[in-house]
């Protein structure tokens, strides 16, 4: 199901098939609260049964690195470089201890770049065995790829908090990344019901006491009559 399909399909559990014009409750409001269900879902999931469901992974697809300086301060500047993605990587989903993503390597999605803390990289050139092995690592928002020197692209995929984010990554300019209007919702079909039941006892249960024009007539106050209830009673 896509995302569409499933805020539509929420909106009629609560209406019970009925809309209007004036309805009170918006699909990107639903939208919303599913993507934030799923984040949470998915993290719970994760933390009971320690397992990442390949339905809610998404492919960055090809992820170019830039050679940027190593130093964080530009009046500072570092004898060596290092090799940084072009675009900052979407937000992850929060696990235990560590960013979801899945899968960083090269280009054919089967030789895997360990991802490790950043503050280890100072001793990576003391390592006897791995010391010349690529190493990947996260500053702020950015993939860093240490030992980088030959390659310059490569293949990124996780479970990100905006499944939406993904379409606007630069890689995905030729069409081939998500599509949230046509492509199915990254996340397996049972979590959808826990989804449903979630919004619809928790924020659609809130949004649907306000009420909603369902004669299509705006609701206007008959001339005369006052919107105070307390100018009423006078």
């Amino acid at each position: 199901m896509t995302l569409d399909e499933i805020a539509y399909n929420l909106l009629n559990l609560v209406r019970g098939g009925l809309s209007n014009q004036d309805e009170s409750i918006s699909t990107e409001q639903i939208k919303f609260n599913i993507k934030h269900y799923r984040a949470m879902f998915i993290r719970r999931d994760f933390a009971k049964n320690n397992l990442i469901s390949r339905h809610s992974e998404q492919d960055l697809g090809c992820v170019k690195l830039e050679r940027v300086n190593a130093s964080k301060c530009c009046n500072l500047p570092v004898t060596y470089s290092v090799f940084r993605s072009a675009e900052p990587i979407p937000k992850t989903i929060r696990m235990n201890f560590k960013d979801s993503l899945t899968y960083i390597g090269d280009v054919t999605g089967t030789k895997t770049i360990p991802l490790i803390d950043s503050h280890t990289i100072q001793f990576l050139p003391y390592d006897k065995y791995t010391k010349g092995m690529y190493k990947a690592y996260m500053i702020a928002d950015y993939l860093y790829i240490y030992n980088a020197d030959g390659i310059d692209t490569v293949n990124v995929r996780g479970i990100f908090e905006d499944p939406d984010e993904v379409s606007k990554y630069a890689s995905c300019e030729n069409g081939n990344c998500y599509d949230s209007s046509t492509d199915p919702f990254p996340i397996s079909m049972d979590m959808i019901n826990l989804i449903n039941q979630g919004i619809t006892s928790g924020e659609l249960n809130l949004l649907t006491g306000t009420f909603s024009d369902t004669a299509n007539d705006r609701m206007q106050e008959p001339p005369g009559r006052a919107s105070n209830p307390r100018q009423q009673q006078q």
